[in-house]
């Protein structure tokens, strides 16, 4: 089957609604944290409170929604998710209205820690559903969720370009709020439909049997969240050097814009990930992205100019999509299948965590030495992400060509068994 035609059947099955639905679901935890460093930032003039707020926002969602998706593996994604896209876009809300009554750094900062702990994870809960979803497709079914993958890998990364653009124009030609209140909007009308959609009672059709746990912390997954942990340094990394570039260069403004280009190479090679033939491992193709990786990242060690860097930084961005798609489509495989929303969960977390690493010793390094301290982080980040590769191959072979009730062997502690929905196909989901 042809990518185009993979993509067609896969968004066919789903139907263009939830496609839409979900992906307008994610661009609120594009937005929030960027949102809320300006709208702290120029309410208190004060950038460290505008940092520290982003900073919490980032961290307790980092630490909050493993446990959220914890619970969705139990009870079933509707609840949470409902709860979860409510809540946090009440918060932002209550962010903008207590930053337009002057309110002290500290009650703003208080307020962003608040909403972060509820902002919702749609990436890695859109990609549990997609198993199921696929569920009455037969033999077609190991191809439509590999390009599922690939999909959701360019969808996240092209949510992270989007959002901050729509962000950045609101705030320049509206109010410093008007960004984080589109992003409530989004929450409380797409994260509400995503949530409430249909697919969501499939991502519950297997459970353990009473008594008996999943294993969900293993050296597979351990292997996994350090090269998401990788990533997202490479991320932090990349972004404060280009800060510090485009700022000697007199054009602080342009910082974001160039950033952004990691984004837009990574969207189109997350979208033709899906040509790979499935003959190819997925272990080899992390290690030909994480080689990938260090090569095209080498060059910003050189970079002296915005011109020379924006040839970089897009160039880059064309193996951080199939590197990343390769970490979550191995995770999805390595997890107990009651337990795959807390996996996917937990590499988008470690990735969050990485950018803050990577963003906190690129910035202290670059105070001393200038932006190519910065990106030196980001190639040694890259060189231990190619050593991590090198492990996984000997580590995650065997789940290279196998999916969940495939060949992937159980955890001996864990028992599958249909429960609730487990019998409907993806034809049977109403849209």
């Amino acid at each position: 089957m042809s990518p185009i035609a993979s993509y067609r059947r896969l968004f066919s099955v789903a139907g263009p609604a939830y496609v839409v639905t979900a992906f307008l679901a994610r661009l609120p935890l594009a937005m929030s944290q960027m949102g809320a460093l300006l709208l702290v930032s120029r309410t208190t003039g004060s950038y460290a409170a505008g940092g520290l707020a982003a900073g919490t926002l980032a961290v307790v969602s980092a630490v909050a929604s493993p446990l959220a998706a914890a619970v969705a593996d139990r009870v079933g994604q509707r609840p949470v998710l409902l709860v979860q896209s409510v809540l946090a876009g009440l918060g932002l809300l209550a962010l903008v209205a207590l930053a337009a009554a002057g309110r002290p750094a500290a009650v703003l900062v208080t307020a962003a820690g608040v909403t972060g702990a509820f902002l919702p994870q749609v990436g890695p809960m859109a990609r549990v559903r997609w198993r199921p979803l696929t569920a009455g497709q037969g033999s077609l079914q190991p191809r439509l969720v590999s390009t599922a993958f690939s999909y959701e890998g360019a969808a996240d990364e092209a949510s992270f370009v989007l959002g901050p653009a729509l962000l950045g124009v609101l705030v320049s030609v509206a109010a410093p709020g008007a960004g984080l209140v589109l992003a409530a909007v989004l929450l409380l009308v797409f994260g509400t439909a995503f949530a409430l959609h249909d697919s969501a009672r499939l991502t519950h059709a297997v459970r353990a049997a009473a008594g008996v746990r999943s294993r969900l912390w293993t050296v597979p997954l351990g292997i996994l969240l350090l090269a998401q942990l990788l990533i997202g340094t490479v991320f932090g990394s990349v972004q404060t050097g280009t800060a510090v570039l485009a700022t000697s260069a007199g054009h602080p403004g342009s910082a974001g814009l160039v950033h952004a280009l990691l984004g837009v190479g990574s969207v189109a090679a997350g979208v033709a990930l899906a040509a790979v033939p499935e003959r190819v491992a997925l272990t080899t193709r992390l290690l030909v992205a994480a080689g990938g990786l260090l090569v095209l990242s080498l060059p910003l060690l050189l970079v002296g100019s915005l011109g020379s860097l924006v040839a970089v930084v897009l160039l880059l961005g064309f193996v951080v999509a199939p590197y990343m798609i390769t970490t979550f489509t191995l995770g999805e495989r390595v997890a107990p299948p009651t337990r795959v929303g807390s996996a996917m969960t937990l590499l988008a977390a470690s990735t969050g965590l990485g950018y803050a690493l990577g963003s906190a010793v690129a910035g202290r390094l670059a105070d001393d030495s200038g932006h190519r301290a910065a990106f030196a982080v980001a190639v040694t980040a890259t060189a231990a992400a190619l050593v991590v590769a090198l492990v996984s191959r000997l580590v995650l072979r065997r789940f290279d060509r196998a999916g969940h009730g495939a060949s992937v062997p159980a955890a001996p502690d864990t028992v599958r068994e249909p429960v609730g929905n487990a019998h409907l196909a993806a034809d049977a989901v109403p849209r």
